[in-house]
């Protein structure tokens, strides 16, 4: 175990067999979307590139220029960035870079100009969720504009892209007009001149229940790392463990409040394990008074409200020693709480459980254990 008393244990395996799986899903066309540190599970870019990844796709630019000055050579897009952002860094790193808005298109022009280095971009065309990528009243003049530049010789359309709003269901009719809008976004830059190579709208929920066409890539996320916003399938395989130590142990008796503002009151003599991890480490506070974890190959409840840097485990009649092993969340094999329980806890989604994991739990990358089998369980949808 870490010195800091806690570790994040990284199941590369299981992320490969992930990746794999979305392959052969895909017939190979997966982009692997490594934004936010990997959802949290840090350096797997090797692993998902090996696995059948054919690209990868991240949300601002220093995430792409990371991925660069460790080595990755594969083709990389960076979808989410201001009109100011460092597009000149990107081009020289050969980056990929996702266009929104005419500012955007004019600034990546600007520096494709001043470096001599022609710009490989994506038009990003907004379905209907009124967040990232352009309206559809503006997307004909980006399109016509886009067709300028590429005469001019500096830029180059390689590819359309869009984003769901209801893939994770199905059936929802919202998924049929946000595709007839993307393939209406296609047509229109056909007509503009536009040739792009690529057409891109699936991410992980719509790749897995089949909600709306691939079409040439699949942006595939959260699904590497073993979690399914469709809640349709089983055979992902989740990839993170998180464990802890026991810092110190006490006997309790009856009547013995637990944390700030004694929200749990001992009901009999009881022994409590004060573990060194809280929400300063990305434990959801929301989560205080429903959370278990696993300990002796039994559960065991969270008890009063969460600190920054401290949990305190109710273990019962039984008293744990200091140092000995927590496991707040894994696979679910042992019968250790899942990061879907963790996510219906607090509210929230498996996302923001894996993504908000903060630096002090030290991560470990197992290349070569065996892989997790299939989570189950389902958090809420939020």
């Amino acid at each position: 175990m870490h010195p800091s008393g806690s570790e994040l244990i990284v199941h590369d395996a299981a992320i490969r067999a992930n990746t794999a799986a979305f392959a052969r899903l895909t017939g190979g066309r997966v982009m692997a979307v490594l934004k936010a540190d990997a959802f949290g599970h840090g350096a797997i870019a090797r692993s998902v590139l090996d696995a059948g990844a054919a690209s990868i796709g991240v949300a601002a630019i220093p995430e792409a220029l990371a991925l660069r000055d460790a080595g990755i050579a594969a083709p990389v897009l960076s979808w989410l960035n201001t009109p100011e952002a460092d597009f000149a860094a990107a081009l020289r790193a050969d980056v990929e870079l996702a266009v929104p808005s005419a500012e955007h298109l004019l600034a990546i022009g600007r520096a494709a100009r001043e470096l001599g280095i022609p710009a490989r971009v994506h038009l990003h065309a907004d379905l209907g969720m009124s967040r990232d990528g352009c309206p559809p009243r503006e997307w004909a003049a980006l399109c016509r504009l886009a067709r300028e530049f590429e005469a001019l010789g500096g830029l180059r359309v390689v590819g359309i892209m869009g984003h769901l709003s209801c893939a994770d269901e199905p059936a929802h009719p919202q998924n049929t007009r946000e595709r007839l809008v993307f393939e209406s976004a296609v047509r229109t830059a056909g007509r503009r001149g536009l040739t792009p190579r690529t057409r891109h709208l699936a991410a992980t929920a719509a790749t897995l229940t089949g909600a709306v066409p691939g079409f040439d890539v699949h942006r595939i996320g959260a699904g590497l790392f073993g979690i399914d916003p469709s809640r349709s399938t089983s055979s992902l395989r989740p990839a993170l463990t998180l464990r802890s130590r026991v810092v110190s142990v006490r006997e309790v008796a009856p009547g013995t409040g637990v944390g700030y503002g004694l929200d749990f009151v001992a009901e009999r003599r009881t022994h409590l394990a004060l573990l060194p991890i809280g929400y300063g480490d990305g434990l959801p506070r929301e989560a205080s008074g429903r959370a278990e974890v696993l300990v002796r190959g039994r559960r065991r409840p969270i008890v009063g409200r969460f600190s920054m840097d401290m949990i305190v485990v109710d273990t019962g009649d039984e008293a744990l020693s200091p140092a000995e092993p927590v496991t707040l969340f894994g696979p679910g094999d042992a019968g250790e709480p899942t990061v879907a329980e963790w996510a219906a806890w607090s509210r929230t989604i498996e996302h923001e459980i894996v993504t908000r994991l903060g630096s002090r739990a030290a991560r470990i990358h197992r290349s070569h254990d065996t892989a997790p089998r299939a989570q189950t369980a389902g958090g809420p949808r939020t």
